[in-house]
């Protein structure tokens, strides 16, 4: 291989690693304290604080076209000159010279379209940061702070409580559901409270892992782990809903204050309340698609559900939710809906629509059919909502840690500095040892570094105090394969050889022992990070990358250095050690 092809390759690789590593330079260089805490709430989160930040901006500008309407919009509302000119060119007219306040909000058919381009806007640039969030290496509990928790969860006592409704031939698949149900209980409640980025996995056969970053407070955390979720059935003013659905179009912003309560209480009748109606999105967290409005008294409460399927329709084929109630809820249940028939019955749980469905006839068996436009991933999302009322699973506390963000603060100083020292003394080591080829080493040892961390960020990686460790590890290690190549070059000068024939000869002949001696390190990391957790995985897979990445700068990225010192700037001899001339 030339030396052309070598040099166009670590342009290649050193582009790439920047590529991946622009997540992290990014989010940890670039990304401002105030939208990394929202970028690391929930979906839900993030919506709701763009459209409350939207209403505000809207609010404000029309209160600004009321006062002065020739005034011109400057400062953090200036791009929306630009967005308005764009808006009057979509409709073939010409934007005026000078945009006022007032040329901005005629650029837009509706309130609601207006609050919706600025509501974009904020949406945009949280959902930005939150990619590189997911992009860029992440902080471990040690260095970022945070809690672990896990929790037991009694899938014995959630069978008991079944009496012999679970045969014991289903008492594997029911505990395996349970377990489920419990779990999307508890990410449910932990995303919707906005907690950062949470990991919430089953540890064994009934136990619950979950690690929060950040400065959780223990005594929420526990409340979140230990409540149930609130269901209900509530009857839907349909009549009600579309009037509220008209006025909100018209009046988006000043439906709803930044507490997210009726601005105006007037425009639903007294009796009711109005709710999100909420489905899966794509990653699996609860979307407002709609809004509802329902009336306060609950029809039927959700402890009365003691049973849920999913399953066909024997007509339409159709996905269908079926679940069965107890005695007082089927008695209370035929009531309610021989009062109502053709109207709608909404499900609410924890103050979400799930479902809104009509009452065709009275229900007087206690076995209830939910059928409509479902698919089946609707249906089953139904059914885990039903699951809450009558799946109890109780979950205990087994174990708690919290880690303050002041460790994690003072962990990531000491590893930099430890990082800071140890390239520091291998600088006058390597300059003093190896005189101007020490430089060489110093380059590499930069570039190992940057590859190091380049790959942690691609795989999206998690940086703790143990992989610091194998990072400065891999520093040393990476240093002894440049040793090995030196000491070869010194003994071909030593025996008389050119520059160019003792750096060919010197690379070749410490080729295999370098090899040998990263292969035998690289096995042992991989099956420490096979074998391992925790700690020990950490180390261990940072030693891993380590490994090859300090193999490729100090056999190609070096010999590249000196391959240029000889041909380029002409060099005639190598300036390796103070014996040697």
């Amino acid at each position: 291989m030339n030396k052309r092809t070598r040099f166009v390759i670590l342009l290649a690789v050193l582009a790439i690693c920047f590529v991946f590593l622009w997540p992290s330079i990014s989010w940890y260089g670039r990304t401002p304290k105030e939208v990394q805490q929202l970028a690391l709430g929930s979906t839900e989160n993030i919506k709701n604080y763009a459209e409350s930040k939207a209403a505000e901006d809207v609010r404000t500008i029309k209160e600004l076209a009321k006062k002065d309407s020739s005034a011109v919009l400057d400062g953090e509302f200036a791009w929306l000159n630009k967005a308005a000119e764009k808006q009057y060119k979509t409709y073939g007219e010409k934007a005026p010279a000078t945009m006022t306040v007032a040329d901005v909000v005629k650029a837009y058919d509706s309130e609601y379209e207006f609050m919706d381009v600025i509501q974009s806007k904020y949406r945009d640039e949280i959902l930005k940061a939150k990619r590189y969030y997911d992009n860029s290496v992440k902080l471990g509990l040690d260095l970022s702070g945070g809690m672990n928790v896990i929790v037991k969860a009694d899938l014995d006592a959630a069978l008991e409580s079944q009496g012999d409704t679970v045969s014991s031939e289903n008492a594997a698949e029911f505990k395996k559901e349970a377990m489920a149900n419990a779990i999307e209980n508890l990410t449910s409640r932990i995303d919707k409270f906005g907690l950062t980025s949470p990991v919430i996995r089953q540890q064994g056969e009934d136990r619950i892992y979950i690690e929060i970053p950040g400065a959780a407070q223990a005594d929420a955390i526990n409340t979140l782990i230990m409540g149930k979720g609130i269901l209900n059935f509530r009857l839907s003013d349909m009549d009600a809903t579309a009037a509220f659905q008209t006025y909100y179009l018209q009046h988006p912003a000043s439906t709803f204050n930044a507490a997210g309560e009726l601005m105006d209480p007037s425009i639903i009748p007294d009796d009711c309340e109005v709710f999100g109606v909420y489905r899966k999105d794509s990653y699996g967290l609860d979307e407002r698609y709609d809004w509802l409005v329902v009336k306060k008294e609950i029809a039927l409460d959700g402890k009365h559900v003691q049973s849920a399927e999913v399953r066909a329709d024997q007509y339409t084929g159709q996905p269908q939710v079926a679940f069965n109630l107890d005695a007082e809820g089927t008695t209370i249940f035929g009531t309610f809906t021989s009062a109502h028939v053709g109207d709608y019955l909404a499900i609410v749980s924890d103050n979400k629509v799930k479902s809104n469905a009509c009452i065709q006839d009275a229900i007087n068996t206690g076995s209830v059919s939910l059928t409509g436009a479902f698919s089946q991933e609707e249906a089953l999302n139904i059914k885990k909502v039903l699951q809450t009322a009558w799946l109890n699973v109780p979950l205990t506390v087994e174990s708690q840690q919290v880690i303050g963000a002041s460790l994690g603060d003072e962990a990531i100083h000491q590893g930099i500095m430890a990082i800071i020292l140890g390239l520091s003394l291998i600088l006058v080591f390597m300059f003093i040892f190896y005189k101007r080829s020490g430089f060489n080493a110093v380059v590499a040892q930069v570039l190992n570094l940057f590859m190091m961390f380049s790959i942690l960020s691609a795989f999206n990686l998690t940086l703790t105090l143990s992989s610091i460790a194998g990072m400065i590890l891999t520093i040393g290690m990476a240093v002894d394969a440049n040793v090995l190549v030196f000491e070869r070059i010194k003994e071909e000068l030593r025996a008389g050889k050119s520059r160019p024939a003792a750096i060919s000869m010197g690379f070749d002949n410490a080729f295999w022992a370098i090899m040998d001696s990263n292969i035998t390190t690289f096995i042992a990391a991989i099956f420490l990070s096979w074998l391992g957790t925790g700690a020990i995985q950490g180390f261990a897979v940072s030693l891993a990358i380590g490994v090859v990445s300090s193999v490729f700068t100090a056999l190609f990225v070096s010999r590249l250095m000196f391959d240029f010192e000889t041909d380029v700037m002409h060099s005639k001899k190598v300036s390796i050690a103070w014996g040697i001339k």
